[in-house]
């Protein structure tokens, strides 16, 4: 009695649109978790360089308005605010004697160029404008009439919050944080 074997080798083929399209959803599949892991790391790279981007403000017992800053990774006080009501970003620098301003920020904030003024910086003089904020607000601290300085060579989009700002309130440092109480 002879056997008879059928040429059958494995499971039968998957014709070709089929793992065409195995091939693109699995394409789709990857691109998805890419696009996750970009913004998640984006987003923690974001909260390294600037851990305030919430704000933390309270009214202390004393019926003082009170925000508590978190230093960054690099030593620096970061925190999101607004000039004019448009969002900014402030790097505090108690060194500064203003507040220090970009022409782009300037120009979405409605800030006008006052006088020129010669700018002493690291990289040697440089031609500033003297404008006037109407409006800074860091959490539920907001100052008016804000002196501050149009730095054409400030090429962050950052806002240097200097003591023009900073002089009006008290300011206490305790390890990694920064209370500023107005």
């Amino acid at each position: 009695m002879t056997h008879h074997q059928h040429p059958h080798a494995g499971p039968p083929e998957e014709p070709p649109a089929t793992r065409k399209m195995g091939t693109v959803m699995a394409g789709i599949a990857w691109l998805i978790i890419m696009v996750m892991l970009t913004s998640f790391f984006s987003g923690w790279l974001d909260r390294q360089v600037n851990p305030n981007q919430q704000v933390a403000t309270a009214i202390n017992g004393q019926g003082q308005r009170e925000v508590v800053l978190k230093r960054n990774r690099s030593g620096h006080y970061v925190a999101d605010g607004t000039i004019n009501g448009v969002a900014v970003t402030f790097l505090l620098d108690t060194g500064a004697t203003g507040v220090a301003i970009s022409p782009a920020i300037a120009r979405a904030a409605g800030a006008t160029r006052g006088r020129p003024i010669t700018l002493r910086t690291a990289n040697g003089t440089a031609q500033g404008f003297l404008t006037e904020l109407n409006s800074v607000t860091l959490g539920n601290i907001e100052q008016h009439e804000v002196p501050a300085t149009i730095s054409p060579g400030l090429a962050t989009e950052e806002v240097l919050l200097g003591m023009s700002f900073l002089k009006h309130l008290e300011l206490v440092q305790k390890g990694d944080t920064l209370t500023l109480r107005q």
